[in-house]
């Protein structure tokens, strides 16, 4: 553990280490314990500072908590070489701040895996998890990766008022969310595409948080990440196998649980894999309103996309063409760029009798309105005029 600044600094660390010895789990009370016996040589400022300084240390985010805490940084990675990168919006900047050596990289990987519930050593190099407070953890260990641990953060930042918080950054025009308003309020099915990191889940947060509260949702996740602002939200997460190698759970199951659970609509996180095949065969079955994210690089990728993904489940290209046919009908694509994230059209799927086709409908940057126009307009009722 790092020492504490301050004159008794030392002192504490090796107390803590002489707890955790002793078998005892680091916790509340006993940051507590180590910080008061330390009060009579640090005084009472030293002693509350020695304290936060302990919690973050052993108990939370180390050197990372103050970063982590910003409102506006999204992401937060740390590289073997212990140097930090924050992302707040226009991009990945680097923070003047450096781990000490790859051995401390490592100690808060290992962790921040614990804190997640889960296990990362030279058995299991990788983690993805879920932190307190809701910060999704990816931590990969050498030799999977050059140099030291390196760690991927991810913080899910809540949008109280659901689209009218996204506008007011400059995400969308007035024109745009209307008709994003009417995909959610007529019970379109619909998918955000985008590549990695560009306001996908943001904005599928955004738009579930506009569905009548009367609804109840049922949202599953391989990692919890969306953070929505509804009053009757029920959440899956997937798991990983323990150290047997035996239990894991993944979305495949999940899905399937998710049906049995009367959602008015089922919210796919991430659509990444075999769980495809029943969520099409859902949105085929009566859930309308369905919706997830899934990455593409441009809106006409995504039926190719789910052809790859139904792959994976064992579906031919036939079969997942005409059931994608009348499972999804919009994809609102993101991109980000130096101006910020934002949402760059607005797209139709469109059976033409041998395959599905996306056409676009709006240039949510220029406004104007491509081949898919029409048919966007009579999905939304009008609502684009």
């Amino acid at each position: 553990m790092t020492p504490v600044d301050g004159g008794g600094g030392v002192a504490q660390a090796d107390r803590i280490a002489a707890r955790i010895r002793r078998g005892e789990s680091p916790d509340e009370d006993g940051v507590e314990a180590v910080a008061t016996t330390g009060a009579v040589h640090l005084g009472f400022d030293g002693a509350r500072a020695a304290r936060q300084a302990l919690a973050a240390e052993v108990l939370g985010l180390g050197p990372l908590e103050g970063l982590v805490h910003d409102e506006t940084v999204t992401d937060v990675l740390v590289n073997g070489d212990g140097s930090v990168w924050a992302d707040r919006g226009a991009g990945l900047e680097r923070w003047p701040l450096d781990l000490p050596d790859p051995a401390a990289a490592r100690r808060l990987a290992v962790r921040l895996a614990g804190l997640a519930g889960r296990r990362l050593d030279e058995s299991q190099p990788w983690v993805d998890g879920l932190l307190p407070g809701g910060l999704r953890l990816h931590a990969i260990l050498p030799p999977l990766v050059d140099g030291g641990a390196h760690v991927s953060l991810r913080a899910a930042r809540a949008r109280a008022d659901g689209l009218a918080s996204l506008a007011g950054t400059g995400m969308f025009t007035p024109a745009v969310e209307r008709l994003l308003r009417a995909v959610v309020d007529r019970r379109l099915s619909y998918v955000v595409t985008g590549g990695t990191g560009c306001g996908k889940t943001t904005l599928l947060a955004a738009m579930l948080a506009e569905v009548p509260a009367a609804e109840r949702l049922v949202v599953v996740e391989d990692v919890r990440e969306l953070c929505i602002a509804h009053p009757h939200v029920v959440r899956l997460q997937g798991r990983g196998a323990n150290v047997e190698g035996h239990g894991a759970v993944g979305l495949v199951d999940l899905v399937r649980q998710a049906l049995r659970m009367r959602p008015d609509r089922l919210v796919v996180g991430e659509v990444r894999g075999p769980e495809v095949r029943e969520m099409l065969a859902a949105l085929n079955t009566g859930h309308e309103g369905g919706c997830g994210t899934l990455h593409a690089n441009a809106p006409a990728d995504v039926p190719s996309r789910f052809d790859a993904l139904g792959a994976l489940a064992g579906l031919p290209r036939d079969a997942v063409q005409r059931q994608l046919a009348s499972a999804l009908q919009v994809v609102v694509h993101v991109e980000r760029g130096p101006a910020g994230r934002r949402v760059s059209s607005v797209s139709v799927l469109r059976w033409t009798g041998a395959e599905v086709v996306s056409e676009v409908a709006v240039d949510a940057v220029t406004g104007s309105r491509g081949p898919g126009w029409p048919l966007l307009d009579h999905l939304a009722g009008g609502a684009g005029r």
